[in-house]
Protein backbone atom coordinates (compact mmCIF):
# COMPACT_ATOMS: atom_id res chain seq x y z
CA UNK A 1 0.00 0.00 0.00
CA UNK A 2 1.34 3.50 -0.92
CA UNK A 3 1.64 5.27 2.53
CA UNK A 4 -0.30 8.29 1.12
CA UNK A 5 -3.30 5.87 1.60
CA UNK A 6 -2.38 5.40 4.87
CA UNK A 7 -4.22 7.30 7.57
CA UNK A 8 -2.15 9.44 9.40
CA UNK A 9 -3.32 8.18 12.91
CA UNK A 10 -1.88 4.62 11.47
CA UNK A 11 1.43 5.87 10.51
CA UNK A 12 4.70 6.19 13.28
CA UNK A 13 5.90 9.36 11.00
CA UNK A 14 5.82 12.49 13.68
CA UNK A 15 6.20 10.64 16.87
CA UNK A 16 7.97 13.19 19.33
CA UNK A 17 10.92 11.24 21.61
CA UNK A 18 8.13 12.05 24.58
CA UNK A 19 5.59 9.76 22.88
CA UNK A 20 8.20 6.98 22.58
CA UNK A 21 9.38 7.32 26.00
CA UNK A 22 5.80 6.69 26.67
CA UNK A 23 5.11 3.98 23.99
CA UNK A 24 8.33 2.06 25.65
CA UNK A 25 6.49 2.20 29.10
CA UNK A 26 3.19 0.53 27.78
CA UNK A 27 1.74 -2.73 26.91
CA UNK A 28 1.88 -3.92 23.35
CA UNK A 29 0.92 -6.50 21.15
CA UNK A 30 0.80 -7.31 17.47
CA UNK A 31 -2.35 -5.36 15.83
CA UNK A 32 -4.16 -6.21 13.23
CA UNK A 33 -4.35 -3.58 11.22
CA UNK A 34 -1.17 -2.04 12.48
CA UNK A 35 2.50 -3.88 13.35
CA UNK A 36 2.14 -3.02 17.04
CA UNK A 37 -0.50 -1.59 19.13
CA UNK A 38 -0.12 -0.18 22.66
CA UNK A 39 -2.65 -0.36 25.85
CA UNK A 40 -2.96 2.97 26.58
CA UNK A 41 -5.22 4.09 29.81
CA UNK A 42 -6.86 0.51 29.56
CA UNK A 43 -7.59 0.81 25.95
CA UNK A 44 -5.80 -0.43 22.52
CA UNK A 45 -4.34 2.37 20.32
CA UNK A 46 -1.94 2.89 17.48
CA UNK A 47 1.69 4.84 18.07
CA UNK A 48 0.13 7.71 16.63
CA UNK A 49 -3.33 7.71 17.95
CA UNK A 50 -1.45 7.47 21.61
CA UNK A 51 0.31 10.94 20.83
CA UNK A 52 -3.00 12.13 20.02
CA UNK A 53 -4.42 11.17 22.73
CA UNK A 54 -2.13 12.76 25.49
CA UNK A 55 -1.90 16.09 22.75
CA UNK A 56 -6.08 16.57 23.25
CA UNK A 57 -6.13 15.60 26.94
CA UNK A 58 -3.07 18.32 26.98
CA UNK A 59 -4.15 21.15 24.91
CA UNK A 60 -8.12 20.76 24.07
CA UNK A 61 -10.31 23.37 26.08
CA UNK A 62 -13.85 22.52 25.49
CA UNK A 63 -16.48 25.43 25.16
CA UNK A 64 -20.11 24.71 27.12
CA UNK A 65 -22.12 24.98 23.87
CA UNK A 66 -19.47 22.47 21.96
CA UNK A 67 -21.35 19.14 20.94
CA UNK A 68 -19.22 15.89 20.81
CA UNK A 69 -20.20 13.20 19.26
CA UNK A 70 -18.84 9.87 21.08
CA UNK A 71 -18.34 6.57 19.21
CA UNK A 72 -16.06 3.51 18.67
CA UNK A 73 -15.56 2.95 14.94
CA UNK A 74 -18.44 1.77 12.60
CA UNK A 75 -20.65 2.11 14.46
CA UNK A 76 -22.26 4.84 12.52
CA UNK A 77 -19.65 7.21 13.27
CA UNK A 78 -20.69 8.79 9.60
CA UNK A 79 -24.12 8.93 9.62
CA UNK A 80 -24.16 10.82 12.91
CA UNK A 81 -21.86 13.42 11.85
CA UNK A 82 -23.85 13.88 8.83
CA UNK A 83 -26.77 14.20 11.22
CA UNK A 84 -25.85 16.32 13.70
CA UNK A 85 -23.91 18.79 10.98
CA UNK A 86 -27.61 19.26 9.39
CA UNK A 87 -29.29 19.69 12.37
CA UNK A 88 -26.51 21.92 14.35
CA UNK A 89 -26.36 24.26 11.35
CA UNK A 90 -29.80 23.86 9.84
CA UNK A 91 -30.83 27.47 9.36
CA UNK A 92 -27.29 28.52 7.98
CA UNK A 93 -27.36 25.67 5.65
CA UNK A 94 -31.11 25.15 4.33
CA UNK A 95 -31.73 21.37 3.45
CA UNK A 96 -33.62 23.18 0.29
CA UNK A 97 -30.51 24.95 -0.66
CA UNK A 98 -26.86 24.37 -1.92
CA UNK A 99 -25.98 22.15 1.03
CA UNK A 100 -22.25 21.08 2.39
CA UNK A 101 -22.98 17.26 3.15
CA UNK A 102 -23.82 17.42 -0.83
CA UNK A 103 -20.42 18.29 -1.84
CA UNK A 104 -18.30 17.37 1.66
CA UNK A 105 -17.82 13.60 3.06
CA UNK A 106 -19.08 14.42 6.38
CA UNK A 107 -15.59 13.44 7.82
CA UNK A 108 -14.12 16.44 6.61
CA UNK A 109 -17.00 18.91 8.05
CA UNK A 110 -16.66 17.55 12.08
CA UNK A 111 -13.20 17.47 13.34
CA UNK A 112 -12.09 13.83 14.91
CA UNK A 113 -10.45 15.55 18.34
CA UNK A 114 -7.54 13.09 18.97
CA UNK A 115 -7.13 12.35 14.96
CA UNK A 116 -6.11 15.95 14.13
CA UNK A 117 -3.67 16.11 17.40
CA UNK A 118 -1.82 13.25 16.00
CA UNK A 119 0.47 15.51 14.37
CA UNK A 120 0.51 18.48 16.33
CA UNK A 121 -0.05 19.26 19.98
CA UNK A 122 -1.17 22.70 17.92
CA UNK A 123 -4.76 22.28 16.48
CA UNK A 124 -6.83 25.84 16.14
CA UNK A 125 -10.79 24.68 16.71
CA UNK A 126 -11.25 28.24 17.39
CA UNK A 127 -12.51 28.61 13.95
CA UNK A 128 -15.21 26.57 13.68
CA UNK A 129 -18.54 28.01 13.92
CA UNK A 130 -20.44 27.99 17.18
CA UNK A 131 -21.74 25.48 18.56
CA UNK A 132 -18.70 23.46 17.38
CA UNK A 133 -19.73 19.74 16.98
CA UNK A 134 -16.50 17.48 17.16
CA UNK A 135 -16.23 13.99 17.31
CA UNK A 136 -13.80 11.66 19.62
CA UNK A 137 -13.60 7.62 20.14
CA UNK A 138 -12.16 7.85 23.52
CA UNK A 139 -13.42 6.32 26.12
CA UNK A 140 -15.63 8.71 28.64
CA UNK A 141 -12.46 8.22 31.22
CA UNK A 142 -9.76 9.16 28.94
CA UNK A 143 -11.96 12.51 27.50
CA UNK A 144 -10.25 15.77 27.96
CA UNK A 145 -10.60 16.98 31.79
CA UNK A 146 -12.19 20.07 29.93
CA UNK A 147 -15.07 18.01 28.65
CA UNK A 148 -15.72 16.60 31.57
CA UNK A 149 -16.01 19.83 33.41
CA UNK A 150 -17.76 21.65 30.98
CA UNK A 151 -21.58 21.71 30.38
CA UNK A 152 -21.01 20.54 26.85
CA UNK A 153 -23.13 17.70 25.19
CA UNK A 154 -21.70 14.22 24.71
CA UNK A 155 -24.44 12.21 22.07
CA UNK A 156 -22.85 8.21 22.19
CA UNK A 157 -23.87 5.93 19.62
CA UNK A 158 -22.96 2.41 20.04
CA UNK A 159 -24.02 -0.60 17.62
CA UNK A 160 -24.50 -4.33 18.08
CA UNK A 161 -21.11 -5.77 18.41
CA UNK A 162 -21.45 -8.25 15.58
CA UNK A 163 -22.22 -5.98 12.81
CA UNK A 164 -19.58 -3.50 14.40
CA UNK A 165 -17.43 -6.24 14.41
CA UNK A 166 -18.10 -7.25 10.63
CA UNK A 167 -17.55 -3.45 9.69
CA UNK A 168 -14.53 -3.61 10.97
CA UNK A 169 -13.44 -6.34 9.33
CA UNK A 170 -14.11 -5.10 5.97
CA UNK A 171 -12.70 -2.15 6.27
CA UNK A 172 -9.78 -3.60 7.75
CA UNK A 173 -9.27 -5.37 4.41
CA UNK A 174 -9.75 -2.54 2.33
CA UNK A 175 -7.64 -0.50 4.28
CA UNK A 176 -4.75 -2.45 4.71
CA UNK A 177 -5.44 -5.77 2.54
CA UNK A 178 -1.47 -6.98 2.56
CA UNK A 179 -1.53 -6.96 6.11
CA UNK A 180 -4.90 -8.42 6.59
CA UNK A 181 -4.72 -10.81 4.32
CA UNK A 182 -3.54 -13.42 6.06
CA UNK A 183 -5.55 -12.69 9.07
CA UNK A 184 -8.32 -15.66 9.33
CA UNK A 185 -11.60 -14.13 10.39
CA UNK A 186 -11.77 -16.67 13.43
CA UNK A 187 -8.52 -15.04 14.75
CA UNK A 188 -10.14 -11.97 14.54
CA UNK A 189 -13.38 -12.70 16.72
CA UNK A 190 -10.92 -14.03 19.01
CA UNK A 191 -8.72 -11.38 19.70
CA UNK A 192 -12.48 -8.81 19.55
CA UNK A 193 -13.52 -11.01 22.02
CA UNK A 194 -10.59 -10.34 24.48
CA UNK A 195 -10.76 -6.35 23.63
CA UNK A 196 -7.96 -6.46 21.64
CA UNK A 197 -8.06 -3.92 18.82
CA UNK A 198 -7.96 -0.58 17.92
CA UNK A 199 -9.94 1.21 20.58
CA UNK A 200 -11.06 -1.98 22.26
CA UNK A 201 -12.26 -3.49 24.67
CA UNK A 202 -15.97 -2.88 22.98
CA UNK A 203 -17.80 -3.62 26.51
CA UNK A 204 -15.55 -1.15 28.60
CA UNK A 205 -16.41 1.27 26.37
CA UNK A 206 -19.81 1.05 25.47
CA UNK A 207 -20.49 0.65 29.24
CA UNK A 208 -18.52 3.61 30.70
CA UNK A 209 -20.72 5.78 28.08
CA UNK A 210 -23.73 3.67 29.35
CA UNK A 211 -23.29 4.37 32.79
CA UNK A 212 -22.74 7.81 32.68
CA UNK A 213 -25.79 8.70 30.69
CA UNK A 214 -27.79 7.06 33.70
CA UNK A 215 -25.98 9.09 36.11
CA UNK A 216 -25.94 12.32 34.11
CA UNK A 217 -28.70 12.05 31.58
CA UNK A 218 -28.76 16.16 30.99
CA UNK A 219 -24.67 15.48 29.59
CA UNK A 220 -24.79 12.36 27.82
CA UNK A 221 -27.30 10.98 25.51
CA UNK A 222 -26.73 7.29 24.68
CA UNK A 223 -28.14 6.32 21.14
CA UNK A 224 -28.12 2.87 19.73
CA UNK A 225 -27.53 2.31 15.45
CA UNK A 226 -29.97 -0.24 15.39
CA UNK A 227 -32.91 2.21 16.99
CA UNK A 228 -31.53 4.93 14.67
CA UNK A 229 -32.15 2.68 11.49
CA UNK A 230 -35.41 1.37 13.20
CA UNK A 231 -37.10 4.53 14.00
CA UNK A 232 -34.40 7.15 12.73
CA UNK A 233 -37.34 10.41 12.60
CA UNK A 234 -38.08 9.73 16.51
CA UNK A 235 -34.54 9.42 17.55
CA UNK A 236 -33.29 12.43 15.58
CA UNK A 237 -35.91 14.53 17.17
CA UNK A 238 -34.72 12.87 21.02
CA UNK A 239 -31.02 14.18 20.13
CA UNK A 240 -32.08 17.78 18.67
CA UNK A 241 -34.17 18.28 21.70
CA UNK A 242 -31.09 17.04 23.83
CA UNK A 243 -28.79 19.44 22.06
CA UNK A 244 -31.09 22.55 22.60
CA UNK A 245 -32.20 22.83 18.89
CA UNK A 246 -35.92 21.15 18.74
CA UNK A 247 -38.18 20.84 15.25
CA UNK A 248 -40.94 23.39 14.82
CA UNK A 249 -41.89 21.92 11.45
CA UNK A 250 -42.18 17.98 11.23
CA UNK A 251 -41.26 18.18 7.48
CA UNK A 252 -37.84 19.42 8.80
CA UNK A 253 -37.16 16.49 10.44
CA UNK A 254 -38.00 14.11 7.57
CA UNK A 255 -35.88 16.49 5.01
CA UNK A 256 -32.86 15.94 7.21
CA UNK A 257 -33.42 12.01 7.56
CA UNK A 258 -33.41 12.15 3.59
CA UNK A 259 -30.29 14.44 2.80
CA UNK A 260 -28.36 12.03 5.29
CA UNK A 261 -29.57 8.98 4.50
CA UNK A 262 -27.16 6.00 3.64
CA UNK A 263 -29.25 6.34 0.06
CA UNK A 264 -28.42 9.70 -0.24
CA UNK A 265 -24.86 9.94 1.06
CA UNK A 266 -23.87 7.38 -0.36
CA UNK A 267 -24.94 7.93 -3.94
CA UNK A 268 -22.87 11.40 -3.82
CA UNK A 269 -19.76 11.74 -6.04
CA UNK A 270 -17.95 13.41 -3.15
CA UNK A 271 -18.25 10.30 -1.04
CA UNK A 272 -17.56 7.76 -3.75
CA UNK A 273 -14.86 9.08 -5.39
CA UNK A 274 -11.45 10.24 -4.32
CA UNK A 275 -9.65 10.77 -0.59
CA UNK A 276 -9.97 12.39 2.29
CA UNK A 277 -7.20 14.70 3.73
CA UNK A 278 -6.27 11.90 6.22
CA UNK A 279 -5.80 9.25 3.38
CA UNK A 280 -8.25 7.31 3.71
CA UNK A 281 -10.77 6.33 0.16
CA UNK A 282 -13.81 8.60 0.91
CA UNK A 283 -15.95 4.93 0.05
CA UNK A 284 -14.06 3.21 2.60
CA UNK A 285 -16.87 4.54 4.90
CA UNK A 286 -20.18 3.56 2.76
CA UNK A 287 -20.11 -0.01 2.93
CA UNK A 288 -23.85 -1.16 3.48
CA UNK A 289 -25.28 0.20 6.58
CA UNK A 290 -27.85 -1.76 7.36
CA UNK A 291 -28.39 -3.75 10.81
CA UNK A 292 -28.03 -7.80 10.99
CA UNK A 293 -25.75 -7.83 8.20
CA UNK A 294 -23.06 -9.67 10.04
CA UNK A 295 -25.12 -13.02 8.78
CA UNK A 296 -23.83 -12.50 5.25
CA UNK A 297 -19.94 -12.95 7.33
CA UNK A 298 -19.92 -14.59 10.46
CA UNK A 299 -21.02 -18.65 10.93
CA UNK A 300 -23.28 -19.27 13.48
CA UNK A 301 -20.56 -20.86 15.41
CA UNK A 302 -18.72 -17.32 15.27
CA UNK A 303 -21.82 -14.81 16.31
CA UNK A 304 -22.18 -17.43 19.16
CA UNK A 305 -18.54 -16.59 20.51
CA UNK A 306 -19.50 -12.97 20.08
CA UNK A 307 -23.23 -13.05 21.68
CA UNK A 308 -21.80 -15.54 24.84
CA UNK A 309 -18.97 -12.64 25.36
CA UNK A 310 -21.35 -9.93 24.96
CA UNK A 311 -23.90 -11.69 27.55
CA UNK A 312 -21.35 -12.38 29.72
CA UNK A 313 -19.79 -8.39 29.82
CA UNK A 314 -23.18 -6.59 30.12
CA UNK A 315 -24.87 -9.08 32.49
CA UNK A 316 -26.99 -6.89 35.37
CA UNK A 317 -26.17 -3.43 33.34
CA UNK A 318 -29.69 -3.81 31.51
CA UNK A 319 -28.14 -2.72 28.14
CA UNK A 320 -28.72 -4.99 25.63
CA UNK A 321 -28.64 -5.70 21.91
CA UNK A 322 -31.25 -7.39 19.47
CA UNK A 323 -30.03 -10.12 17.32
Amino acid sequence: MESSSVPVYLKDENLTQETRDLLSSLPSEKGWLVSQMYQFEGIWQTQALVQGIVNCQKHFEANDSDVILATLAKSGTTWLKALLFALIHRHKFPVSGKHPLLVTNPHSLVPYLEGDYCSSPEVNFAELPSPRLMQTHLTQHSLPVSIKSSSCKIIYCCRNPKDMFVSIWHFGRKLAPEKTAEYPIETAVAAFCKGKFIGGPFWDHVLEYWYESLKNPNKVLFVTYEELKKQTEVEVKRIAEFIGCGFTAEEEVSEIVKLCSFESLSSLEVNRQGKLPNGIESNAFFRKGETGGWRDTLSESLADVIDRTTEQKFGGSGLKFSS
